[in-house]
């Protein structure tokens, strides 16, 4: 009986070690069977984030200053946050950062883009279906509460060790926000403001594009922002899989103890995070204004 209430009832060992072994040599039988297909249907997204990645580093760093400060001032119209950037940029490569720093530009570049191109349709399908929304739910609970070390490992099975392993990584982890706050923003548009919509003849689509995602802009836009910022919370996680950029500095600095180097390739990482930051805040308020001015 004392053994009873000490030891919480469980499998017994060798069933447990069966069940474990028997989906393991599931996995890796379905690795073995379509892990060559799986890597050749996201060849685009590799030939994408290869072209990204030499576009950032072999541009040299003048081009590259004034295209952060060109995106930088027609996103925010502020030259505060212009000359922020680009200051963040400087100190950045007189570190002698700049090319991991790029490496890491385009991959959340690519991340983000992702992540906005498969979020916002399935934010939207949420808010259209409640349905889809108890089906979702669930797997953005998974997805935000698992550790992200185990992200790497049925990635790594399945595609090996490269950039576009890191990269799926990186979008599983960071795509929840966008999701969320996308159903969430067009759900909380005013009832009296579709039913309007209805009145004048307004078709789905038009009152999906017309009226709900310019209502629900600033809370989709607060998505974006999270979404790049958990994509850049993932940049050294994903560096343990090959992914190249600030990450692996950071890796390097933790397994021999370098402290300097952990620290300054930390803080270009927060550099860049709030570069991306105060960018897309920015552009999300202007296109606000702008929506409503159009929108009376």
């Amino acid at each position: 009986m004392a053994n009873w209430l000490a030891d919480f009832p469980h499998l017994d060992s060798e069933l447990l070690r069966a069940l474990k072994k028997t989906i393991d040599e599931g996995f890796r039988a379905f690795t073995r069977a379509y892990g060559d297909a799986i890597e050749s249907f996201f060849d685009p997204l590799h030939f994408f984030l290869v072209h990204a990645e030499r576009f950032m580093t072999e541009t040299p760093w003048p081009i590259i200053l004034g295209l952060v400060a060109l995106v930088s001032w027609l996103a925010s119209r502020n030259w505060k946050i212009v000359v922020s950037a680009v200051v963040i940029l400087l100190a950045i490569g007189f570190l002698d950062m700049w090319e991991d720093t790029m490496k890491t530009i385009s991959m959340i570049f690519v991340c983000t883009v992702l992540s906005i191109l498969v979020g916002i349709p399935i934010g939207i399908a949420m808010a259209r279906s409640n349905r889809m929304q108890k089906i979702v739910n669930p797997i953005l609970d998974v997805m935000q509460t698992m550790p992200s070390f185990v992200y790497l490992i049925p990635v790594v099975m399945l595609l090996g060790i490269g950039k576009v392993p890191g990269l799926i990584a990186v979008v599983i982890y960071a795509i929840p926000p966008v999701i969320r706050l996308t159903n969430l923003g067009i759900r909380l548009v005013d009832k009296d403001v579709l039913e309007a919509a209805d009145a004048f003849g307004a078709s789905p689509w038009q009152r999906l594009t017309k009226v709900q995602m310019p209502l629900a802009l600033p809370t989709i836009m607060a998505g974006i922002n999270q979404t790049i910022m958990m994509a850049l919370a993932m940049v050294v996680i994903a560096s343990m899989i090959g992914v190249q950029g600030l990450g692996q500095p950071v890796l390097k600095a933790i397994a021999n103890q370098y402290f300097t180097l952990g620290i300054f390739n930390g803080l270009a990482i927060v550099g860049i995070a709030i570069i991306f930051d105060r960018v897309s805040q920015a552009y999300g308020k202007r296109l606000q204004k702008h929506l409503e001015v159009v929108h009376g």
